[in-house]
């Protein structure tokens, strides 16, 4: 019975990781965009690459436990170079 338990409970700790990624990756693909628009604008999006970073490292940290992928810290030069395509 301890061996299901465990097996369960790992099972029940993946999916969790995976709602919790797939949570985390649609606010950064907002923030993105976001930044994206104001760069098209001129605007300033500083404080959204932050909060960007922010999530991808929660991300990143779900993913050194396993079953979700990593994602790259976005920079300034990242979106600037997105805008010019």
């Amino acid at each position: 019975m301890s061996v299901h338990h465990d097996i369960s409970k790992h099972s029940n700790d993946q999916h969790a990781r995976v709602e919790k990624f797939k949570e985390l990756e649609v606010r950064r693909e907002k923030l993105i965009e976001s930044a994206l628009n104001k760069c098209r604008e001129n605007q300033s999006y500083g404080e959204i690459l932050e909060n960007i970073n922010v999530i991808t490292e929660e991300i990143n940290d779900l993913a050194r436990k396993g079953i979700v992928p990593q994602r790259k810290k976005v920079t300034k030069q990242m979106v600037e170079e997105y805008c010019r395509k």
